[in-house]
């Protein structure tokens, strides 16, 4: 069965969200045009409400303030007892205000009119099958994660923050090895001054034009440009780093033993340079990470490494374990890499875990794996040798060299303990 949803604030009444399109009324079915009719407040973006004829739409007319979404709460209830319309850009709930109001009011207290989304009809123009269409949005965003969908042959949609995204992101494919992708950008879409321009990212000859615009990539990699696949592994050569990294086989088998799930937070801790945390993320949009790294030096270098491939959004912790843990949302895994002596470390690294949270621990330090083997005998779990050897030249023939294997303890939470993750949750 499915559940209510849950009830609007006491004294906010139900709202109308509107979608609407470049092409402004005359693009808005009957149902949109009643809704803002009979509105008694409108509220919207300024290029939004100035679509709206005054003599058609006669409500009280009001802007949303910047940063819009800290306000939200604060301007339904100015307006509680009034007929209330919100303004949307296309589909309210893709990437749209619908999101915000529907945390704000449940489900319950909207009704949502939504018109064709600039995906929709940029897929429309370019023939391109929305399903096969991967987008990401820009707006408010960095442009550096979009390196994270670069793939070649890989269609994209960029949402873009305004007149200078597209040119911000050809700078972007040219740093990423993906200077020879495709681009065009499809500019009011749906209006009657719709236009279109393309080129290569490679030379790129196009000034800022209007700020209204979604990106089209056809992603081609560079000739020699590396390649960095979507499963866990990349290659070291993709990190910048001072030698405190895990090796490509042994991270590879730690995410698979992490296993991210879309929306899970991660605790990397000594992050080194960040790599376990930036893989994780990459599995999913929607996956979050907070690595801990006591060395600033070290902590810098893993934000230069998740902006270059594509997860800009990880939160870097500069200080020590465990005392940098205090205060951090409660996580679904937690990586451990470095400090594992530390007094207390894995006793907190432990009690924020959830019941069903999953720890995973490496080292190549006896001292350390006589602290996991300890671990192991108190809460099972798994416990393995991971052993890499490499071949390489020997005299004229070739042999094995062997990297100091790793030993590694991964565990999942039993229920039942009380912890201060189940606590939070």
């Amino acid at each position: 069965m499915t559940p209510a949803p849950p009830a609007s604030p006491a004294g906010i009444p139900a709202v109308t969200v509107v979608g609407i399109g470049a092409d402004g009324w005359a693009g808005l079915p009957a149902a949109s045009r009643a809704a803002l009719a009979d509105a008694e407040v409108i509220v919207g973006g300024p290029r939004q409400l100035g679509l709206l004829p005054a003599d058609a739409c006669p409500g009280e007319r009001v802007a949303w303030p910047s940063p819009l979404r800290p306000a939200v709460r604060g301007l339904l209830a100015a307006h509680a007892g009034r007929r209330v319309a919100v303004l949307a850009s296309g589909d309210p709930m893709f990437y749209g205000i619908g999101r915000a109001l529907t945390e704000e009011l449940g489900a319950g207290g909207l009704r949502v009119l939504p018109h064709p989304s600039s995906v929709s009809l940029a897929c429309a123009r370019l023939g391109w099958p929305v399903e096969d269409t991967e987008v990401i949005t820009l707006v408010g965003r960095p442009a550096a994660r979009l390196a994270a969908a670069l793939h070649d042959g890989r269609r994209l949609l960029v949402l873009s923050a305004g007149a200078a995204t597209p040119g911000e992101v050809a700078a972007l494919l040219r740093d990423r090895g993906f200077g020879p992708s495709r681009m065009r950008v499809l500019e009011q879409l749906g209006s009657a001054h719709e236009g279109a321009y393309e080129g290569v990212a490679d030379d790129w000859p196009h000034a800022p034009g209007d700020p209204l615009n979604v990106v089209a990539v056809e992603c081609r990699r560079a000739p020699g440009a590396p390649r960095l696949g979507a499963a866990p592994g990349l290659p070291d050569a993709a990190y910048e780093s001072d030698g405190q990294l895990t090796k490509r086989h042994v991270r590879a088998a730690t995410l698979a033993v992490l296993a991210p799930v879309p929306g899970e937070l991660l605790w990397d801790v000594g992050g080194g340079s960040g790599s376990i945390a930036v893989e994780w993320m990459r599995t999913h949009p929607t996956c979050r990470a907070v690595t801990v790294e006591k060395n600033t030096v070290r902590a810098a270098r893993i934000v230069r490494n998740a902006d270059r491939l594509g997860v800009p959004g990880l939160r870097v912790v500069t200080g020590a374990a465990p005392a940098a843990l205090a205060g951090l949302p409660a996580p679904d895994a937690v990586f451990i890499g470095g400090g594992l002596t530390a007094s207390g470390l894995l006793d907190a690294c432990w009690a924020a875990l959830p019941a069903g949270g999953r720890l995973v621990a490496n080292t190549v330090t006896l001292e350390s794996e006589a602290l996991l083997t300890e671990w192991y005998r108190r809460h099972g779990g798994e416990l393995v040798r991971l052993a890499v050897a490499q071949a390489v030249p020997v005299g004229g023939f070739t042999g094995w060299r062997q990297a100091m294997p790793v030993t590694q303890w991964s565990v999942t939470k039993p229920a039942g303990q009380g912890d201060r993750g189940d606590q939070e949750r």
